[in-house]
C-alpha cells in the first residue's frame, strides 16, 4: 500500500492489521481529490484512517506551513489524540502542536516562528487567532494539505457548526489555499447533509465509504423503582435505597459509566453509591465528569478510566459521550431515558470494544399511579420513550437527521465583529460581500443584512465613520473584547468551588454560608462566598446532601420517535431486555391506552373544556400545531409541562369531534406561517440574539423552527 516508509515500519511493528476503513480512505485520499466523510463505531480507527494517508500525502509533498489541521469540540480529545499521535508523528519527524488555553505558551511560539506539521485545535482557539493573529495566519495556513473535523455530528447539530464552517471559509480567503477536509463520526447515518455540510463554501465533491462492520454483541436489562411517596419524602423511601442498592451492586468490580442526563442526577447517584460502599467497606473507585467539574478532576477521572487497574466508576453526562479514549468498559448505566437515539448510540458505543459484548443496564425511577384519574397521567412517557429509542436503534440502526440552521442571525453578528476586529473597519458593501458570501450565510438575504447593521449602528455596536466606513461601537467593546466572545455557545454565571487552594468545579448559585451541597461525588460544606470574584470556599462534609442545583436541559423529540412511542403503546410485542417489573408496566399502560383510547384517537377530552391533542409529532413540529391552533384562536401548551413535549393541552370550547376536524382542516388547508403572534421575547437559543432586532429574530424563528411540511405529514400518519 502507498504509505510513507515510516508509516509501513510503525503499522507492522505496532498494529496487526490495516482495518477496512483505513483502507477505504487510503483509496480515496490516494486516487482522488475529494473530501472524505468517515463513519463508523468508537475504536474503530477513523483517527487513523483520517492521518496515515493524509501524513502519506504529506510526506510525499511537504508542505512549507502547518500540513494538518485537527478540530475538535473538546480540549480533551485534542490532549488524548495529541497521546495518540505523538509516537507515529516522532518516527516520521513531524511535530504536531496543541493550540488551547492549557496549551504550552513556548510550544504556539515555536510553532508561529515556524509553521509546519500537524496543529490541533478547537474552534474557540480557530477564532481568537484569526482575529489576534491575521497576519500570521496567513503564514500558517498558507500551504495547508488537510482539515480534519473530529465529530462531525456533534459540530452539525451546534451553532459551533456554523461558525466552524465559517472559519475555514476565512482561511481560504485569507490564504488563497483550498485544502482537503476529513470528517469523522460515530452516529451519522444520514450521509447527504453531512456530506453537503462538510462541503460547504467549497467545489470539491465528498466521499463516505461504506464498510462493513463486526456485529455488535449486545446484552440488554432495564429494571424499575417505584415510588409511593411525594417528592419530599423520596430520600426515606425504601424503593430509593433499593435504587441506590442496584446501582451499586451492577457496577461493583465492573469498569462502569454512569450516564444521566442532568448533573444533579449524576451527583446524587455517585454520592449515595459511594455512602453504600463506605458502609459495606470496598474500594472509593468513583469519579464524577461533567461540564461543572473543574479540568483536573475531569483529567484526572479520564486518567483512571484509561490507565488504573481498578474498576473504576464514574457518573457523567453528555462529556463522556464523546470519544475521549478511556479504555475498554465492563457496563454502561443508564439512568433514565437517552435524550435521542444519536445520544444513546454514542452512550452505547463506549462499551463493548473490540468483539466485547456490550452491557447496558437502565435503571429508571417509576411512581405509583393508583392515585391519577387523568389517564394521561398515568403513563410514564420516559419509560416508554426509552423503549422507542432502543427499538429504533435495535430494529432500523436509525439515528436522527441532523441539519444546520438557515437564518442565524446571532451567528451573523458574531461574524460581523469577528471580520471587523480582525481587519479594524470595512465598509458596508465590503462587509457583506465577504459576510454574505459564506456558505452559513447564503440563505440570508443583503436588506436583511442591511436592517441588523442600521440597528447595530442604533445600538452603538457599529459606529460610522466620516469616510463611511464601520467600525466597532463603544457599546460592542465589552462584548467583543472579553475572551468569551470567541465561543458562540452560552456560559452560564457560575460560582467556582474551592477547597483550600483547589478547585473542584462550579456552581450555578452561589449556595449561603452553611449550606451542605453535591459536587465531584463528595458533599460540601460552604464556609465563605466571595461575590466578587464569583469564588464558593468550602470544606468537605459528611453525608449525602439534598440540595439539587439548576441543571437546565433542552430536549427536541424526532417525530421518528413520537411515532415509535405510538406504536409501542398500541403493539402487543414483547421486549426481552424488560425486567417482569417492566414488562407488568408495559402491559397496565398499553391496557389503560386501550381503555382511554389515546393512541388511537388524536383528541382526549380532559373534563372543563380541556383536552389532550396527540399528533405524535416532533418538538418543532408540536411547536408548529400550538402557534397554528393559536393562530384560529385555539389555546394551548406543551404537556407534560414542557419537560418531555408529547401532547398538547388544548382549551377549546367545541366537541372533541369538532376539535378533530380542526387538525384535519390543518392537514389539508394552507397555512400561513407569517401571520403567526410570537411573545414579545422569542425563545432562540443563542448567545448574541439579544443584540438582534425582533423582526430579523422573527424570521429565524419561523424559517428555523417552524415546520409547517412536517406538521402535515406527521398529522396524516395518525389523524383517523
Amino acid at each position: 500500500m502507498r504509505l510513507a516508509p515510516y508509516i509501513q515500519e510503525f503499522v507492522y511493528r505496532e498494529w496487526d492489521e490495516i482495518r477496512p476503513i483505513q483502507v477505504a480512505a487510503c483509496d480515496i485520499i490516494f486516487n482522488t481529490d475529494d473530501h472524505l466523510l468517515l463513519t463508523s463505531g468508537t475504536a474503530s480507527g477513523k483517527t487513523e484512517a483520517a492521518f496515515l494517508p493524509a501524513l502519506t500525502m504529506l510526506h510525499e509533498s511537504p508542505s512549507i506551513s502547518v500540513g494538518i489541521l485537527y478540530i475538535s469540540p473538546l480540549k480533551a480529545l485534542i490532549n488524548d489524540q495529541f497521546m495518540r499521535l505523538y509516537s507515529l508523528l516522532n518516527e516520521g519527524g513531524v511535530n504536531v502542536y496543541k493550540w488551547h488555553g492549557d496549551a504550552s505558551v513556548a510550544n504556539k511560539t515555536k510553532l508561529l516562528k515556524n509553521p509546519q506539521g500537524v496543529l490541533q485545535i478547537t474552534p474557540e482557539s480557530l477564532e481568537s487567532l484569526m482575529i489576534n493573529k491575521r497576519e500570521a495566519c496567513i503564514r500558517l495556513f498558507k500551504d495547508l494539505k488537510f482539515v480534519v473535523i473530529d465529530e462531525v455530528h456533534y459540530f452539525m447539530a451546534s451553532p459551533r457548526g456554523v461558525q466552524l464552517i465559517c472559519l475555514l471559509e476565512r482561511i481560504e480567503k485569507l490564504t488563497g489555499c483550498r485544502p482537503r477536509r476529513i470528517g469523522l463520526s460515530a452516529t451519522i447515518n444520514d450521509y447527504s447533509s453531512a456530506e453537503q455540510w462538510l462541503c460547504s463554501g467549497t467545489k470539491r465533491k465528498c466521499q463516505v465509504p461504506i464498510v462493513s462492520a463486526t456485529p455488535q454483541k449486545l446484552s440488554m436489562f432495564m429494571q424499575r423503582f417505584v415510588l409511593c411517596g411525594d417528592e419530599e419524602e423520596d430520600e426515606f423511601d425504601t424503593e430509593i435505597i433499593r435504587y441506590y442498592e442496584f446501582l451499586y451492586q451492577h457496577t461493583l468490580n465492573k469498569k462502569s459509566i454512569i450516564f444521566a442526563n442532568s448533573r444533579a442526577l449524576v451527583e446524587s447517584a455517585i454520592a449515595n453509591i459511594r455512602k453504600i460502599a463506605e458502609e459495606k467497606r470496598t474500594q472509593d473507585v468513583y469519579k464524577v465528569h461533567h461540564g461543572s467539574i473543574s479540568v483536573t478532576l475531569r483529567e484526572t477521572a479520564e486518567k483512571e478510566m484509561k490507565e488504573s487497574d481498578l474498576p473504576i466508576v464514574t457518573g457523567a453526562t453528555v462529556t463522556l459521550e464523546l470519544g475521549i479514549d478511556i479504555g475498554s468498559l465492563d457496563r454502561i448505566i443508564q439512568l433514565g431515558s437517552p435524550f435521542s437515539v444519536s445520544s444513546f448510540t454514542q452512550r452505547l458505543g463506549r462499551c463493548g470494544r473490540k468483539g466485547q459484548t456490550a452491557e447496558l443496564i437502565f435503571a429508571f425511577i417509576d411512581r405509583d399511579t393508583e392515585s391519577f384519574s387523568n389517564p394521561v397521567d398515568k403513563i410514564n412517557w420516559e419509560f416508554i420513550k426509552s423503549i422507542a429509542i432502543i427499538q429504533l436503534r435495535l430494529e432500523e440502526k436509525w439515528v436522527e437527521p441532523l441539519r444546520s440552521p438557515s437564518h442565524p442571525f446571532g451567528l451573523l453578528y458574531h461574524q460581523t465583529m469577528s471580520f471587523l476586529l480582525a481587519n479594524g473597519e470595512a465598509k458596508p458593501a465590503f462587509l457583506a460581500q465577504n459576510i454574505l458570501g459564506l456558505s452559513a450565510f447564503r440563505q440570508i438575504k443583503a436588506e436583511d443584512y442591511k436592517i441588523l447593521l442600521q440597528h447595530l449602528i442604533q445600538i452603538n455596536h457599529l459606529q460610522k465613520l466620516e469616510n463611511g466606513n464601520l467600525v466597532i461601537g463603544y457599546q460592542a467593546e465589552p462584548v467583543v473584547s472579553n475572551f468569551q466572545f470567541y465561543s458562540v455557545f452560552e456560559s452560564a454565571i457560575e460560582y467556582e468551588v474551592k477547597h483550600k487552594d483547589e478547585s473542584i468545579g462550579s456552581v450555578m448559585e452561589p449556595y449561603p454560608i452553611g449550606t451542605n451541597f453535591a459536587l465531584a461525588g463528595k458533599s460540601w460544606l460552604t464556609i465563605d462566598i466571595n461575590e466578587k470574584s464569583k469564588t464558593l470556599y468550602v470544606e468537605e462534609a459528611n453525608g449525602v446532601s439534598s440540595v439539587n442545583w439548576i441543571s437546565p436541559s433542552q430536549l427536541n423529540l424526532h417525530t421518528k420517535i413520537l411515532q415509535k412511542m405510538r406504536d409501542v403503546l398500541l403493539d402487543d410485542k414483547e421486549y426481552a431486555y424488560l425486567s417482569q417489573s417492566c414488562k407488568s408496566r408495559l402491559a397496565q399502560i398499553r391496557e389503560d391506552v386501550q381503555a382511554s383510547g389515546i393512541a388511537k384517537n388524536n383528541v382526549i377530552p380532559l373534563g372543563d373544556n380541556k383536552f389532550a391533542v396527540f399528533p405524535w409529532v416532533g418538538t418543532q413540529q408540536l411547536y408548529t400545531l400550538l402557534f397554528t391552533l393559536q393562530q384560529q384562536w385555539i389555546q394551548s401548551l406543551i404537556a407534560p409541562g414542557g419537560f418531555l413535549p408529547i401532547y398538547l393541552e388544548v382549551e377549546y370550547g367545541g366537541t372533541k369531534n369538532e376539535l378533530l376536524r380542526v387538525l384535519k382542516n390543518i392537514i389539508e388547508n394552507e397555512i400561513d406561517k407569517y401571520s403567526f403572534v410570537f411573545p414579545d421575547k422569542i425563545q432562540i437559543p443563542s448567545k448574541f440574539n439579544k443584540f438582534i432586532p425582533k423582526k430579523l429574530l422573527t424570521k429565524e424563528f419561523l424559517e428555523d423552527y417552524i415546520d409547517i411540511d412536517g406538521l402535515k405529514e406527521g398529522l396524516k400518519q395518525c389523524v383517523l
